[in-house]
């Protein structure tokens, strides 16, 4: 009889093990951008995520100077203009300024050198321009105080270019070694927490480059290991200590869904996949894990994918319709999709996604979540908050056992 007991209280709880579990959801509140275009850059200063520039979306189309500001709860106001019109720029953050550099206009092609730099309070100033104007480069930051931003490769019409322009937190600009191959549609991220700046893939007139440059806090330049293959119109974020680089092209036919990882010894790991081969994709960052987003492989696509510091795969909600040549980055807990191409148009859309770090308990269930060092129970309908990935279990109790 009190065998039977036992079996029986077993049974008045199911149990769910987390290990590791990670979720990440998207917000369906996120009013549009201002203009709906393509080709622009984006990044992050303060409680700010910045879009500016871009395009219609076809050659000789209208450039725009515009800048949405998203603020972290995702409302948006009209920052002060790009101080000239242009496209396929790019933008960085060194010290306590976001930088807008290259890019080009049908107007006046020497746009191209333009810096706009903007503070956390959205002032715009304009520093040193670019040593040459340029377009399709590619931008990141390198050091934690007393760093820079970089500017490296692009082309202007038929010329390519190897040069890296420098600004220091002052921004003044230097130019230090330049790439060891002159490409545009290149990309570029940091590994080991902002130790190495990292310039990988890229094409000119006749070729696909796998080369990659890393520099270093004081612009020191070296040549690590090549991506896996050459490719252009690739995109490059970060996880924990690891730059990726992913998708990209390696002809003019052909996608790829390669994804070469750094780590902060400048070592190449293991080469993981992509949701499919696609060029043009978006990259971003959201806390512990790196996020790579639409782009275009036959098609254009609307998948969302992470990578955690383990180079584990996870596949998310898709954007709220394909797109490429989005522009990507983070605010206060939200990762941003903005604008892009689609099959008939452009966009104006904004995709926000944040992790779910929230269990839902009902009443009576047992629990021990994350750091938790012991055991809890329920008293109420509630959602614990706790860490991510998730890790720990939840006891349901069985209602149909009295």
């Amino acid at each position: 009889m009190a065998q039977a007991l036992i079996s029986r209280k077993d049974k008045i709880y199911s149990k769910i093990t987390f290990d590791n579990f990670f979720s990440l959801e998207k917000s369906y509140d996120v009013q549009n951008l201002s203009v709906a275009r393509c080709n622009m850059a984006a990044v992050k200063i303060g409680d700010y995520a910045l879009f500016a520039g871009g395009n219609e979306g076809s050659s000789g189309s209208t450039s725009y100077s515009t800048v949405d500001a998203y603020n972290s709860n995702l409302t948006r106001t009209t920052a002060i203009s790009l101080s000239v019109k242009r496209d396929g720029l790019v933008a960085t953050t060194v010290g306590n300024y976001a930088l807008f550099a290259g890019g080009f206009n049908e107007v006046d092609s020497s746009n191209g050198k333009v810096v706009d730099a903007y503070n956390s309070s959205l002032t715009r100033s304009t520093p040193t321009g670019l040593s040459i104007g340029r377009t399709n480069l590619a931008a990141t930051s390198i050091g934690t105080t007393g760093g820079y931003a970089l500017f490296g490769g692009g082309n202007n019409g038929s010329t390519y270019y190897s040069t890296v322009d420098a600004y220091n937190t002052s921004l003044t600009m230097s130019t230090p070694t330049t790439l060891s191959q002159a490409r545009r549609y290149l990309a570029a991220s940091f590994a080991g927490i902002y130790s190495y700046a990292l310039f990988g893939g890229g094409e000119d007139e006749s070729n696909f480059y796998n080369t990659v440059d890393a520099y270093n806090t004081s612009l020191t330049r070296y040549t690590p290991t090549a991506l896996s293959t050459g490719r252009s119109e690739l995109a490059a974020t970060y996880v924990g200590n690891i730059a990726l680089f992913a998708g990209g092209k390696y002809t003019e036919t052909h996608v790829i869904a390669t994804v070469d990882g750094y780590n902060a010894s400048l070592v190449r790991l293991g080469v993981v996949s992509l949701y499919t081969g696609v060029s043009f994709l978006s990259a971003t960052t959201l806390e512990n894990y790196a996020m790579f987003a639409g782009g275009y492989g036959s098609y254009p696509r609307a998948t969302v994918c992470t990578y955690d510091n383990r180079l584990i795969y996870n596949h998310s909600k898709d954007l709220g319709y394909a797109r490429y040549v989005m522009s990507a980055t983070t605010v206060g807990g939200y990762a941003l999709f903005g604008g892009g191409r689609y099959d008939s148009g452009i966009s104006s859309n904004v995709d926000a996604y944040y992790i779910n770090n929230k269990v839902q308990v009902y009443p009576g269930t047992k629990y021990k979540l994350g750091g938790m060092t012991s055991e809890s129970t329920a008293s109420s309908m509630e959602m614990i908050e706790t860490t991510t990935p998730i890790t720990g279990y939840i006891k349901i109790k069985n209602a149909t056992i009295n």
